[in-house]
């Protein structure tokens, strides 16, 4: 079967978290938009039909999560990941970004050091100052080509010993990179020497493009296995976000018992009984949809790519490794902050995450979600172009 992503269904009046707020966020509702990393694509039918034949039962009441669909999950790491965990590994979680608050307190005390690595994803940050960690900040750098590399020696002079965690984004939000396997040891090597735990965000694992291959980081050797609590779920990969669906595998006992305390006392429970049969039928008939789409993805991404390359002295797309989410380096534009996000918003009536919001290396950057049909892909590209040559090619 060839799935199609040529259109998909209007959001506007779902309360959709990017469309209801674009009044607060952007000052208006004349924006489409390409902000929160949820996708304007169909959640796949072989999902929505097996919630639909759960719902044929009267009652939806507790429930415990079912085994079956942890397995479902542990046999899809296996086959695409070459990852193994046990079913003891695993723990229900909502999302990636609890898991990562209750890391953050299972694993270190208050005035510990949590190593982030930005630019990334607001909550990394965030959550360690919610809990009043202190924010070791390791920014990635660029090399020759442009392409973001961890920078070791700064991890190396910053670590003393109070630093208890490292959030590692794999494959990384929003610059797109998928961690080599050297470069995933040179973290690890490190950790290993001064004791500390690695909270792993898999989440974007399954939207790797070749010849790219995602290395879990538990499974680079058993060692790494010991120290790593791993985040991953269908949230991303099924755009199914509003099931509230993701797990944690921790494989270390001991981590686990910690990890278990912190979890106990938020009385998390086992989740939702539609997203237990949702999280089960991704995983299991997801294989052959999640190709097509990676490809549509790709061919989206090859679009704003040519769109941009007519303006390449004001505007780069970060070549992509992993993801839906380009990383734009609109520095050629000589706009201020405020005013490259009012350029998107007004001119090019887009509402796109300003670069600022992943920490202060993403100045002068903006994110853009791809995940769309290709009739909307189609009219971003159309916006953007429009709004670009009206202000460079009058």
């Amino acid at each position: 079967m060839k799935y199609s992503f040529s259109e998909s269904a209007c959001r506007k009046d779902t309360n959709a978290e990017k469309y209801t707020l674009r009044e607060e966020l952007f000052g208006t509702e004349d924006v489409m938009p390409v902000w929160v990393a949820d996708m304007d694509i169909d959640t796949p039918d072989f999902v929505l039909e097996a919630v639909k034949k759960r719902l044929e039962h009267s009652i939806v009441g507790y429930e415990e999560f079912p085994i079956s669909a942890f397995e479902a999950q542990l046999e899809w790491m296996k086959n695409e990941h070459g990852v193994k965990f046990e079913l003891e590994d695993m723990l229900y979680s909502h999302s990636v970004v609890a898991s990562m608050s209750l890391a953050i307190e299972a694993f270190s005390d208050v005035g510990d050091k949590v190593i982030v690595q930005t630019p990334v994803y607001p909550p990394f940050f965030h959550s360690v100052m919610e809990h009043d960690r202190e924010l070791l900040k390791n920014p990635l750098k660029q090399n020759e080509e442009g392409k973001y590399i961890f920078d070791i020696e700064d991890l190396k002079s910053k670590i003393d010993d109070k630093t208890r965690l490292l959030l590692l984004c794999s494959p990384h939000n929003p610059v797109g990179r998928v961690w080599k396997r050297e470069e995933l040891e040179e973290i690890l090597e490190i950790c290993l020497e001064h004791n500390i735990v690695v909270f792993s965000d898999e989440i974007h694992s399954d939207l790797v493009y070749a010849p790219n291959k995602h290395i879990p980081f538990a499974s680079l050797t058993p060692q790494a296995r010991d120290i790593t609590v791993t985040a991953i779920g269908v949230g991303k990969t099924f755009n199914m976000a509003g099931f509230a669906m993701s797990s944690v595998a921790i494989p270390n006992r001991g981590l686990r018992e910690k990890f278990l305390k912190s979890y106990k006392k938020v009385h998390f429970a086992q989740g939702s009984v539609l997203s237990h049969v949702a999280f089960e039928a991704a995983y299991r008939d997801g294989k052959e949809w999640l190709e097509d789409l990676k490809s549509h993805l790709w061919n989206n991404y090859q679009m704003l790519l040519e769109v941009c390359e007519k303006y390449s002295d004001k505007i780069k797309v970060i070549p992509i490794e992993a993801t839906y989410l380009a990383w734009l380096d609109c520095k050629g534009m000589g706009l201020s902050n405020k005013a490259l996000r009012k350029f998107f918003i007004e001119e090019a009536k887009l509402g796109l995450n300003a670069g600022l919001s992943f920490g202060r290396e993403g100045d002068g950057f903006m994110r853009l979600n791809f995940a769309v049909s290709t009739t909307k892909m189609l009219e971003v590209i159309k916006r953007l172009d429009k709004a670009l040559s009206l202000k460079y090619r009058k």
